[in-house]
């Protein structure tokens, strides 16, 4: 054998030593079944580097539209986050809250975010109100989010309006934060109709934690009262309730409201319908009720102006009470004792606007009622100065050309024209008439139906009075008689005092 055949047998050898790892029967290793997946293509494990080191020799056009996955080294971060930069301040966007955020990778990428807050309506002057929000990726934050908005029933016309008025929903997950809110709103039986109304209403909604303030507040409108079925439409009315601290800012307004002698009871039913007076500032509401001693309202009738005018409460009220009182005197020389007797009847008054006042007594100046006979008609029935004068003159017609009574009647009893004509002066009068029964107005008007009918059906006409008369958290009590209605274990705090109101 030749030295140059041994010298090959023994390389084979050595070779086939080395290779024996990959043999199948070795126990020691597992078989690559195919060892040259193992060897990458050269240009694929260096392509980064070269990426991150030749880079103008790669525009940056070419490069992912998306920030993760993109391998950067921290120089090449810091000159795209340059260029970045420069690119907003040329737009007038001012990058310098986005110094801690991770922008993304290229300036096409901020580009495309710019221009799709710009579609949906969004300003430079808007996006500076909240840069952060460039930190959203379009696709991954922003088509989610606003597509999960419109669905529950924001109009893509409004969308643009809504993140404007709340930018941080773009940060929002749909599933973790988004989707929980509305499924409580729906708990509180907030119509599917009406969320996206009450969304717009107040977006910071989808801010808060279930188990936070939402839950609280609910909970201790419940406690007083309110009815749960009726806080769904609370939360459609107003729901920035939802938002507010029971502790600082529910509790402390309705504790004082009931300190002035309203009843849970009656104050549960006021804030069912009008829900914004949770809202009222508890300061506003103490400096409403000294303004309205001091204009001559009795402390004890304070409970009954409120139970009757709840947004008396938020009201500029001196301003309010110094120009109508000052009106009243000078148009039909109404004191300041008479003025508040018409605002204990009537608080809507403190905002009725002047005009509207002016036509009924006008009407009735021109029927040729003396200034101090109207006067009088309005103190004894304050609602006068809201009628419709079409309406009086078709009574006031009927009382004088089918009733031919005097007018004095109608001083002794302006109640008269708070009825409806058709449907309770006119039959009325027709059965007086055939009954041939002659009385006053207000033995046949101020009553109900049925009383009427026993009336017509007795044999004698009983003498005149002034009616029912209720006691708000008291009882109702018939003149000469005994009380008619009781109610047991009626608590201290739920009683309001000494306002009697004619039914």
């Amino acid at each position: 054998m030749s030295s140059s055949a041994v010298l090959r047998r023994q390389k084979l050898l050595k070779l086939i030593k080395n290779l024996h790892i990959f043999h199948p029967w070795c126990p020691k290793h597992k078989t690559l079944q195919n060892p040259c997946a193992q060897i990458q293509n050269p240009s694929r494990v260096f392509g980064v580097s070269q990426y991150a080191t030749q880079s103008t020799k790669f525009p940056e056009y070419q490069m992912p539209s998306v920030t993760w996955g993109v391998v950067q080294g921290k120089k090449e971060k810091l000159v795209n986050r340059v260029k970045i930069c420069d690119y907003l301040k040329t737009l007038g966007i001012i990058p310098d809250e986005l110094e801690n955020l991770e922008l993304p990778s290229t300036v096409e990428v901020m580009s495309e975010r710019v221009q799709f807050l710009q579609k949906l309506g969004l300003t430079i002057d808007d996006i500076n109100e909240y840069p952060l929000m460039l930190g959203c990726s379009v696709r991954k934050n922003m088509i989610p989010v606003l597509g999960y908005l419109e669905k529950v029933g924001i109009p893509k016309s409004k969308l643009g309006e809504f993140v404007k008025n709340y930018p941080q929903v773009l940060h929002t997950s749909v599933v973790v934060e988004l989707a929980p809110v509305i499924k409580f709103l729906r708990g509180l039986d907030v119509e599917k109709q009406d969320i996206g109304y009450v969304l717009q209403k107040y977006p910071e909604l989808l801010g808060f934690k279930l188990e936070g303030t939402m839950s609280t507040s609910v909970a201790y409108l419940v406690s007083i009262g309110v009815s749960p079925r009726d806080i769904g439409p609370m939360v459609t009315q107003y729901p920035y309730f939802l938002g507010m601290r029971v502790g600082t800012v529910i509790k402390p307004l309705v504790d004082y409201l009931v300190s002035l002698g309203l009843p849970k009871k009656i104050l549960a039913r006021m804030l069912e319908k009008r829900a914004y007076i949770v809202g009222y500032d508890l300061e506003t509401v103490k400096l409403n009720v000294d303004c309205l001693i001091s204009f001559g309202i009795r402390r004890e009738a304070i409970a009954s102006v409120i139970a009757q005018y709840p947004q008396i409460l938020g009201l500029p009220l001196k301003a309010k009470l110094s120009s109508q009182q000052h009106f009243f005197n000078l148009k039909l020389k109404i004191d300041p004792d008479g003025f508040a007797c018409i605002i204990e009847k009537m608080p809507q008054i403190a905002s009725l606007n002047q005009h509207v006042i002016m036509k009924p007594i006008e009407f009735l100046l021109g029927r040729g009622l003396p200034l101090e006979d109207v006067a009088i008609m309005v103190m004894k029935c304050p609602q006068l100065v809201a009628l419709r004068v079409e309406l009086m003159k078709k009574s006031y017609y009927y009382f004088k050309s089918e009733m031919g009574r005097p007018v004095k009647e109608l001083v002794e009893f302006p109640e008269y024209f708070t009825y409806s004509l058709e449907c309770r002066i006119k039959p009325r009068y027709t059965k007086l008439q055939s009954k041939g029964i002659r009385c006053s107005l207000n033995w046949f008007l101020n009553c109900s139906d049925q009383r009427f009918e026993e009336r017509l059906q007795g044999d004698y006409i009983e003498s005149e009075s002034l009616g029912p008369s209720f006691c708000m958290g008291g009882k109702l009590e018939l003149p000469g008689s005994d009380v008619v209605s009781d109610e047991e274990d009626e608590s201290d705090d739920e009683v309001l005092y000494r306002r009697t109101v004619s039914l």
